[in-house]
């Protein structure tokens, strides 16, 4: 039994998005250190603003400026910064009231100690010396003893204002395939692919997940596939992928390898992309060192006939 496997993963994309009026009026705010709410139509102000009343759903685009300073209503103590936090050293993520808005703003706190903080206390932005219109403008909330600032009654408008904003989203943890998956993997460092048969349908899949998706029964018994295969399904790409150094256009294929019951997919090379089509048969392709095949390509084979793999669909 080859040992399970576990290794560090990162999912990282940039997220794109628009602005309506009222976020693009907040962001834009924040850039030239005004704070903005929106009020509703029974005088509440919300901070940070929303295009549309939480409980009547009617659209709201009444800007009105707050102060930037307010009253810590909850907090947590962070002991430990993560990468991308606001701060590198400990601090207080606050639920922070600003002066004039009815509902509270969630930033960070930068405070000595969690024997420093309690709800109740007052605090005031501090701003970022390069600000863009995004939330980070705001660098943290800082204890503030002093009396609130006069505000300029700002309406809302300004010239240059921030339309649009990429969120980077990132997400890192630690991956193990399990057992089943641990034993798929070690096979394909030696060339060979295995499922695993369900004791109950017989049904052979590939990559294994340990348990039959049909029956719900644990699968055990291994069953070496392959390594040829047909192609059930495919699409073209068109649109060439970050640090994949792959001349577009190319095709991704289900390929349901001989002895197989699920297809799995992978890359078709070797032949025009537009000479691809369901039933060719293909084999796979190994580079030096590499784990798993680079890609499939043509094996002359005459095409399988559509009856033999219509249930892989």
């Amino acid at each position: 039994m080859p040992e399970v496997l576990k290794a560090p993963l990162v999912l990282e994309f940039p997220f794109t998005r628009s602005l309506g009026p009222v976020q693009s009026a907040f962001l834009t705010g924040l850039r030239e250190r005004v704070v903005l709410g929106v009020r509703t139509s029974d005088a509440r102000t919300l901070v940070p603003p929303v295009e549309y009343d939480p409980v009547t759903a009617e659209e709201l685009r009444d800007l009105v400026e707050v102060a930037p300073t307010g009253t810590v209503t909850t907090w947590a103590w962070n002991h430990a910064p993560r990468r991308g936090q606001p701060l590198d050293t400990p601090f207080a993520w606050a639920l922070v009231r600003l002066d004039g808005a009815d509902t509270a703003l969630l930033h960070a706190l930068d405070a000595p100690g969690p024997d420093t903080v309690r709800t109740g206390m007052r605090v005031r932005i501090r701003w970022a010396e390069e600000r863009t219109g995004a939330i980070t403008d705001i660098a943290c909330f800082e204890p503030y003893d002093g009396a609130a600032p006069r505000l300029t009654g700002h309406d809302g408008h300004f010239d240059h204002a921030v339309t649009g904003i990429v969120a980077p989203a990132r997400l890192d943890y630690t991956y193990s395939p399990g057992r089943a998956q641990s034993a798929y993997i070690d096979a394909l460092s030696g060339h060979r692919t295995v499922g695993e048969r369900c004791p109950a349908c017989r049904k052979v899949y590939v990559p294994p997940r340990g348990a039959c998706p049909t029956c719900g029964v644990a699968t055990a018994e291994q069953v070496e596939v392959g390594p040829r295969g047909t192609v059930t399904t495919f699409c073209i790409v068109n649109i060439k992928a970050k640090n994949l150094d792959i001349e577009v256009p190319y095709v991704y294929a289900h390929i349901a390898l001989d002895g197989a019951d699920l297809a799995l997919h992978g890359r078709i090379g070797g032949i025009p992309y537009d000479r691809v089509r369901m039933g060719l048969r293909v084999e796979p392709v190994w580079t030096q060192g590499s784990r798993y095949p680079d890609h499939y390509r043509p094996t002359g084979e005459p095409d399988a006939d559509y009856d033999t793999y219509k249930e892989l669909l």
